[in-house]
């Protein structure tokens, strides 16, 4: 009855779009990383239905759960670590190298290890981290008007039309308005979109050394560091009281079970996260957990329906994927860069970790998310020295 009560059609909406940037923004990452280990069609189908399935059914419990948003991922960046450090793993040594990536995450969920390493971090730098992290899809709003000005300009004005009239549904209707746009100009490709069920495929196992230097440690620290660490910074950011040792903890055991079928990776979210916590989602920030539970429901027709979900997503032009992604977060770009420069003794080392989480600098295969937390840390500590 709670849920009934709370459920809102802006929360659905948003749920919608935090999926369609999710999958649209780097679902070809993660066939890339498959076919790089040697995946065929059927073992890239069960890799969709094994992600789509895990993150639909975290989302939906532990936002359940918890009542507050909990938003999960599959890891892009350790998708782009197959592609780029994975050769010559066999696809069943790194299945093997999953499960070890899967254990190690559990472990450092239900320890507490993670959170308390989480909890050292400042609000001002995990807020200029966000706001890093979410600047290019605000500016991608602007971009995507050099290529079509004239569905971007119109969806523009649509939301700044929608945010004085009505705030809650701004978002939904500059999508509609975007797709009705698209689908007069000819922009929509519905043609390759058929019915057709993923089907999941058993990978067993194997254990090698290689696979475990190369694949199983390098996928467990980029998943923390440039996942799961932004991750909890978008939940802080926003306000919300999550437990995060077991959200960390219940992700791996989702890892684990999965891994054989292709779940590879999954972990807390940070730029689609956004989209369900923002007051877009709801006004009131106690029923935003809907949107997740809605995100979560998306994911498993994902999982279920892989090749249609996907060749609908597709259907879309990437610059109105691009301007409503942009819209979505204006708002929670903007609360970032507040939170960030509101502590004046803490404004130029929020100033840093934003500048170079916006520099999309990657090192050591570990994203700018994660340096840009260590560059604010850096320096904080030179201005402050570690005092109070």
């Amino acid at each position: 009855m709670s849920f009934a009560k709370d459920f809102s059609l802006s929360a659905v909406a948003a749920g919608f779009v935090t999926v369609l940037v999710g999958f649209t923004s780097s679902a070809v990452i993660v066939f890339q990383g498959a076919r790089a280990l040697g995946a065929g069609p059927a073992e890239i189908a069960s890799w969709m239905w094994a992600l789509g399935l895990g993150m639909g059914l975290t989302c939906i419990l532990l936002s359940l759960r918890y009542r507050v948003p909990v938003v999960t991922a599959w890891s892009t960046p350790g998708a782009a670590m197959l592609i780029t450090g994975a050769a010559g793993v066999s696809l069943q040594d790194a299945t093997g190298a999953f499960l070890l990536s899967a254990a190690m995450i559990t472990f450092c969920g239900f320890s507490g290890l993670f959170e308390r390493m989480i909890s050292r971090i400042p609000v001002s730098l995990a807020s200029g981290m966000l706001a890093g992290v979410l600047l290019r899809f605000g500016m991608d709003v602007f971009v995507a008007m050099k290529t079509q000005f004239g569905l971007a300009l119109a969806m523009f004005i649509a939301y700044l039309a929608g945010r004085r009239l009505f705030p809650r549904y701004a978002v939904i209707v500059t999508l509609l308005l975007g797709i009705a746009i698209a689908a007069a100009q000819g922009l929509l490709h519905m043609d390759g979109v058929r019915l057709e069920l993923a089907q999941p495929k058993w990978i067993t196992p194997g254990f090698s050394l290689a696979a475990t230097i190369g694949v199983a440690l390098p996928l467990f620290v980029v998943t923390m560091a440039s996942q799961n660490v932004p991750g909890v910074a978008v939940i802080r950011t926003f306000g919300y009281a999550v437990p995060i040792s077991p959200v960390i903890g219940w992700t791996g055991v989702a890892n684990l079970l999965l891994a054989p079928l292709g779940g590879y990776a999954l972990n807390l979210a940070a730029i689609t996260a956004a989209i369900c916590m923002s007051p877009e989602a709801h006004e009131d920030a106690k029923r935003r957990y809907v949107a997740a539970v809605a995100a979560g429901c998306f994911y498993l027709l994902v999982g279920v329906f892989g090749a249609t979900v996907g060749a609908v997503f597709a259907a879309f032009p990437k610059e109105l994927v691009l301007v409503i992604a942009g819209l979505a977060l204006f708002g929670t770009i903007g609360n970032g860069l507040a939170a960030a420069l509101s502590n004046e003794r803490e404004r130029e080392p929020a100033l840093v970790t934003f500048l170079v989480t916006a520099s999309g600098v990657t090192l050591f295969g570990v994203g700018s998310a994660f340096w840009g937390l260590v560059a604010g840390v850096a320096a904080m500590l030179a201005l402050q020295g570690g005092k109070k």
